[in-house]
C-alpha cells in the first residue's frame, strides 16, 4: 500500500504562505468622498455689492466729518441781556452756510462774560450778532413789560427783535372814541405766558421803548386794555 501525502507549501514569517496573492487595500478604499461644493456667482456679487456700499459709506461719514467746521452753540436757553457763562456753551462739529457768521471753537473763551444782544435758544449757533458787549437796556432805553390778553395779540408769534406797536384800546365795555388811536413804537426783546395755558392766559411781551415813553406805556400796561400790533418784519 502506498501512501500518498501532499506537501503543504511552507507557510512565510507571518502565517502567510509562500505563492499567495498579497491582499493590498488602497488608502482610500471604504471611504466615502467629500461632497463637491458649489460656488453660487448671485452669492459672490452679492457679496461684493455689500463690501463696496460699506466702503462707500464709510467714505461719505468721513468726508461729511472732515468738511463740517466746530463752532459754538447754547448748550442751554441764554435770555437776552443775560451775562453768558461757559457752561451755557458747547462746542459742534456742523456745514455751515457761507451766509451765517457763527462764533468759531477757538473764540469760545471770549464770549464769557458778554451778554446776549438777543434770546438764544438751547442748541442754537451763536453769531457774532448774538453777543454784545453793553448792558441791556442801554443808556436812553427802557424795558417796560406788557400782558396782553389772547385777543389783543397778532395771530403769529412774537420774536426777539420784531417791531411792534403798543395801542391803547377801550376794552371789552369801554366805547371807541373818534380821535386818533394812541400808540408806541416799540420793540420786543421777550415773550412769555403767563398762567396755566387757560382761556384766560395772558402773554407778558417785553418791549424796549424810548425812556420818555416808559413811564406812559407802564400806565397803559396797568390797565390791561391794551393790543400789539406786529409791523413788518423786513429789516
Amino acid at each position: 500500500m502506498s501512501v500518498t501525502t501532499s506537501k503543504e507549501t511552507p507557510r512565510g514569517r507571518f502565517g502567510r504562505r509562500r505563492g499567495d496573492a498579497a491582499e493590498t487595500h488602497a488608502p482610500g478604499d471604504g471611504l466615502t468622498p467629500p461632497p463637491k461644493l458649489r460656488r453660487r456667482p448671485v452669492l459672490v456679487v452679492a457679496s461684493i455689492a455689500v463690501v463696496c456700499l460699506g466702503a462707500l459709506l464709510g467714505v461719505f461719514a468721513w468726508s461729511s466729518v472732515s468738511d463740517g467746521h466746530q463752532v459754538v452753540a447754547a448748550r442751554s436757553t441764554i435770555a437776552r441781556g443775560q451775562v453768558i457763562t461757559r457752561d451755557q456753551l458747547i462746542v459742534v462739529r456742523v456745514g455751515v452756510d457761507p451766509a451765517l457768521t457763527p462764533v468759531p471753537a477757538e473764540q469760545i473763551d471770549s464770549l464769557v462774560g458778554k451778554r446776549a444782544a438777543l434770546d438764544v435758544a438751547s442748541g442754537s449757533l451763536l453769531t457774532t450778532a448774538a453777543v454784545t458787549d453793553k448792558a441791556l437796556p442801554g443808556a436812553g432805553v427802557s424795558v417796560v413789560g406788557v400782558a396782553v390778553g389772547p385777543g389783543g395779540m397778532p395771530g403769529t408769534a412774537l420774536m426777539s427783535g420784531d417791531r411792534v406797536r403798543v395801542v391803547l384800546t377801550p376794552g371789552a365795555q369801554g366805547t371807541v372814541s373818534g380821535g386818533e388811536q394812541k400808540t408806541l413804537s416799540a420793540t420786543v426783546v421777550g415773550v412769555a405766558a403767563s398762567g396755566d395755558g387757560g382761556p384766560g392766559t395772558q402773554t407778558v411781551v417785553s418791549v424796549l421803548v424810548p425812556e420818555s415813553d416808559a413811564a406812559t406805556l407802564a400806565s397803559w400796561a396797568s390797565t390791561g386794555k391794551v393790543a400789539v400790533i406786529l409791523d413788518s418784519r423786513e429789516r
